[in-house]
């Protein structure tokens, strides 16, 4: 197993793709804690877990604010002396082309995606730092390198990318590596709710000729979390079939 008795926070796990990663890791022996704003969703994840013979807990809480993000990590750390691995995979979509967008859709999309990274990011720095190792991986898009419609959900998955290339360059001393995953289009509820009819055409643009599934999302987290990828920090990989080469 890869994840033998880690402790992994994995945000957004109520469903689609950060519910995939915390199957993914309590298969390879983590402690996956399931966390979302949402407590029924990740009730039922956690309790899916343990009922195939994982280790889960359940924990609800706002990943912007910053009162119960410490208390939760304080929390965790406590009860288990250690917190190894975050996966900040929490994020919302609030599309509209540029002239009209409404601040309430800009500033909603930038405080989940961004500061929802950045505020877990940064409580999870003392005890990773205490015992010298830890591994934080973070969600961009493909769409960080621009999609029309999306100009609030592209500048935070853009902003995503900077975050971990400076945090690597921080914590790398301190025995905590930082990556970061790009997915494309992977079929999620939030990407199954797009029409049929702009699914079809996106395809047409995939490489692979296929939409992307949670657990090819959840293999990636799964690689930079495990000793496998003990040289590496700092690094974007594209989930994305291909699409990505060609913009």
């Amino acid at each position: 197993m890869l994840l033998t008795d880690r402790v992994a926070l994995i945000t957004g796990a109520g469903r689609g793709i950060g519910a995939a990663i915390a199957r993914r890791f309590a298969a390879e022996g983590a402690v996956a804690i399931c966390a979302d704003i949402k407590p029924e969703w990740v009730g039922e994840v956690a309790e899916d877990i343990r009922s195939a013979g994982g280790r889960s807990e359940a924990l609800a809480f706002d990943v912007a604010d910053k009162a119960q993000v410490d208390a939760a990590v304080d929390d965790i750390a406590k009860r288990h002396d250690r917190l190894d691995v975050l996966i900040n995979n929490a994020g919302i979509t609030r599309d509209n082309l540029s002239l009209r967008m409404s601040e309430e859709e800009w500033d909603s999309v930038i405080r989940v995606n961004l500061r929802g990274t950045w505020i877990p990011s940064q409580a999870v720095i003392r005890p990773m730092r205490k015992r010298r190792w830890g591994r934080i991986v973070n969600t961009s898009s493909v769409a960080s390198l621009g999609n029309p419609g999306q100009v609030n959900y592209s500048t935070t998955k853009a902003g995503v990318i900077g975050l971990t290339r400076t945090l690597a360059l921080e914590l790398a001393k301190s025995g905590i590596n930082v990556n970061c995953v790009a997915p494309g289009a992977i079929m999620t509820p939030m990407f199954e709710a797009v029409a049929e009819e702009t699914r079809a055409k996106y395809i047409e643009r995939i490489p692979l000729n296929r939409f992307g599934d949670p657990n090819d999302v959840a293999n990636a987290h799964l690689f930079f979390c495990s000793s496998l990828a003990d040289y590496i920090t700092g690094q974007v990989l594209f989930v994305d079939g291909g699409i990505s080469v060609g913009m």
